[in-house]
This record gives structure tokens, sequence and C-alpha cells, in this order.
């Protein structure tokens, strides 16, 4: 049994240090803007549905207080294959997280050498993980409060500035670009019908909280500390989300996110602004400042997400889900084999082209808490919880959602790489968890689960 050595503050950083990194730096700005005048309805949407998710997974966490998220708790209430999907689920969307945070970390640390860096980002996620959950808390913990406090004076400074409808500039090599006007950010190309790809896409920036549940066999007083802590990081975190998404509307726009700089001759490939760089640019904000907060944030993110995506192989290994291999712990604790298998996957997901690991991760993040959902509705019913209580109505709120928002995101997710990515992405989750379960009956006979 791993050791329990993360208290509320250490669990409360991994999920406010993940959601974060996951999100706020990402180009999911340019999905949520590009709902127009719904943008707002679209982050609302994504922030209920995560609410709802995040209820449930605290009520089946104050029961089931071990490794595994979602994976142990539908195994314990639905059934075998409602757990083993959840867990391929999680580890398919957290591997691609884990690709997603690299390539925006070498976006913003050196723009045009993204893949060298984000590869370089991984393998020493890895080797800082290795050494053990307690670092990785509190380094979590410590890079959650340093890019709170910067973002919200970043949000203070922004929403304090008067609306700009003139041109905004930025230098590049010497180079100045004047990219469009701004217009009151109503120009997106979607209007309503984008906003279910918006809040699938907004969805990305709320998932650091299943950190929190995953690390249930190291947290001290779990039935208390889970619970609490994810209530605590998702207030800090939509407080800061509702800040940014209102600036970016009224001082950047849909217009102002998509627009491409030029750099002049020493490179041959245009070098896009991040949305939150654009932001600080538009009012004056140093955007030094910003990209040095982004780099701190999504490396804190990736350490948080490959601790969990490295405990919920460990807790399948253990049910012989996967190799038993896995399940091997280092003289700290860590499923360091775990965890490599997932960073090289990681790797191989950076150098791939085309197609949207940001909604891949979504879709399937989305199909993990389904799973959570309909168990911790399972668990109401039957009358097995703990100390804390969901709604069904809540609960069955968060299924619905989920489900819809995977169904629009997965197709979304090709972009310009190949169709056949949603039906990969099917047979992986929904076919190994099939195949398995058919083996395991025929095996063991009509009685198995």
């Amino acid at each position: 049994m791993t050791a329990r050595r993360v208290g509320l503050l250490g669990a409360t950083g991994i999920g406010v240090g993940s959601m974060l990194g996951a999100g706020v730096f990402s180009d999911m700005w340019v999905d949520v803007l590009a709902a127009g005048r719904w943008y707002l309805l679209a982050l609302a949407l994504a922030a209920a549905i995560a609410i709802a998710n995040a209820l449930s997974t605290a009520q089946l966490a104050a029961a089931h207080p071990v490794a595994g998220g979602s994976y142990a708790y539908g195994r314990a209430e639905l059934s075998h294959w409602a757990g083993h999907v959840a867990g391929a689920a999680f580890l398919v969307g957290k591997t691609a997280s884990v690709a997603v945070g690299a390539v925006v970390l070498g976006t913003y640390v050196l723009p045009g050498h993204t893949q060298g860096v984000a590869t370089a980002a991984i393998a020493l996620v890895w080797a800082l993980n290795a050494r053990g959950i307690t670092k990785t808390a509190w380094g979590a913990t410590a890079i959650a409060i340093v890019v709170s406090l910067a973002l919200a004076v970043l949000a203070v400074v922004v929403l304090s500035a008067p609306v700009s409808l003139s041109w905004f500039a930025w230098s590049a090599d010497g180079e100045a670009y004047e990219p469009t006007v701004l217009d009151f950010a109503f120009s997106g190309p979607g209007g309503l019908a984008q906003v279910p790809v918006a809040a699938a896409a907004a969805f990305f920036a709320f998932a650091g909280y299943a950190r929190i549940a995953t690390l249930g066999e190291e947290v001290r007083e779990p039935e208390r500390t889970i619970p609490r802590a994810i209530v605590i990081a998702l207030a800090v975190v939509l407080t800061l989300y509702v800040a940014i998404a209102v600036s970016l509307a009224l001082h950047v726009g849909y217009d102002g996110l998509v627009a491409v700089l030029e750099p002049g001759t020493d490179a041959g490939e245009a070098i896009t602004l991040a949305p939150l760089e654009r932001l600080a640019d538009a009012v004056g904000f140093p955007v030094a400042i910003v990209t040095a907060t982004a780099a701190l944030s999504v490396f804190g993110a990736m350490l948080a997400v490959l601790a969990g995506a490295g405990r919920t192989a460990m807790a399948m290994a253990r049910e012989a889900d996967l190799p038993s291999a896995l399940a091997r712990q280092g003289g700290s604790g860590a499923p360091w084999l775990a965890e490599a298998v997932i960073a090289v996957a990681a790797i191989a997901l950076v150098w791939t082209q085309g197609t949207s690991l940001l909604l891949v991760s979504v879709a399937t993040v989305l199909t993990y808490y389904a799973v959570a959902n309909a168990a911790a509705i399972a668990q109401r019913r039957a009358g097995r919880t703990a100390t804390l209580r969901v709604p069904v109505a809540a609960s069955a709120f968060g299924l619905v959602g989920c489900v819809a928002l995977a169904i629009v995101a997965a197709p979304s997710a090709v972009g310009e790489g190949p169709a056949w990515v949603p039906w990969a992405l099917a047979l992986v989750v929904l076919g190994w968890p099939t195949v398995a379960w058919t083996m395991r009956r025929r095996a063991s006979g009509p009685k198995s689960r």
C-alpha cells in the first residue's frame, strides 16, 4: 500500500495546477470565442458539466479512497467492463493531455522548435515523477499559487483597462504586425451552432480535478480531503476562467486570436502569439511575464497529469487489465514503469500532425466521467454512499452532458488528420474492454461479471 502523505493543500494544488496548465494557456480559447456572442454559454455549459462530474467523483471517492478513480468506481459500482472502459478512456485521454501540454510548453518556450522542446519536457516530467508523489504534490501546490496570482493580476489589469477598438501591435525580431481591428469579440464564425464544440474544448480546462481522485491512496483522510480539495480547486479555477474569457472577448476577440504573425525572413513558418500573450499585449501587460507563467503552469500540469495516469495504469495492472509489470513501484512509491510507457506514447503523439490532440483528450476524458456519473447514480440508489450524497439529478445531468459532448468532440478532433481517428478511439476505449470482458467470461463461466 502506498504511504498516505498528501494533505488538503497538496491535493488542492494538484487539482488547481492541473486545470490551469491543461487549458487556460492552450488554444482552446479559439474554439470558445468561435461561438461568437455565445462564448459565455459554452463556458457555462462546460463548467456545469464539470461541477456535476466533480460532485459525482467526490461522492465516489469518499466511499472508495483508492487509486484508479473512475476505473475503481466503475468496477465497484457497475461492472468490470464499465471500469475497464473508464480506465482505457482515462489512459488515452491523459496520454493525449501530456502531449498537448508539452506542445503548448514548446510553443511558449521556443517557437519553431516545439516538438523538440516537448519531447525533452516529457522526459524531464517522467524523471521528476519517478522521485515520488510528495515532491510532485508540493511542487504542484507552489506552481498553482504562483500561476493563480499571476492570472489574477492579469485579469485585474485587463478588466480595469478601457476596451480598445484600435489596432494592436507586437514585435518579433524587430518586425511589428497589425492583425485586425477589434470588434467586441462577436465575430466568431460558428455562432450558436459552435457552442457544443466550444463547450467540449472548454471542458479540457476543467479536467484537472480528476488527478485528486486518482491519488486516493496517497491522500491523508481521503474521505474528507478529496471532496474538499475538489470543491476548492474548482472554485478557484472557475473564477479565473470567467475573468479571462470576458477579458479575451472584450480586448482581443476571435479575429485577434486567429491572426497570424509573419516574423520575417529568418524563420520559414508563421509564429502565432498564444491567446493570453495576445491579451497581455492588447492592454500593455508584459508579455514575457505571461510566457514565463505559462511555462511554469504547463510544466506543473504535466507533472500532475502523468502522476494520475500512472496511478490509474498501476491500478489496472493490479487487476490484470494491463500487464502486471506496470504495477511495479520504485522506492518512492511511484509506478515508474507505467509512467515511462505513458511518457513514450505521449512523445509519439507530439510528432503527429493534423489531428486535434486536445479534442482527442476531451472525447476520451468525457467518456471516463460518463462512467463516473453512472457509477454515482448506481451507488446512490443502492445506498452505498459514505459521507457525501449527490442528488441523482446532478449525476444524471453530468452523464448526459458527458455523452453529448464526447459525441461532438470525437469527430471534431479529425481536423486535417486521418478520418479514422474517431473509430480508433472507439476501438481502444470500447473495443478493448469488450474483448477482454468476453474472453474473461469464456474463461471463467457465465457467472463472471
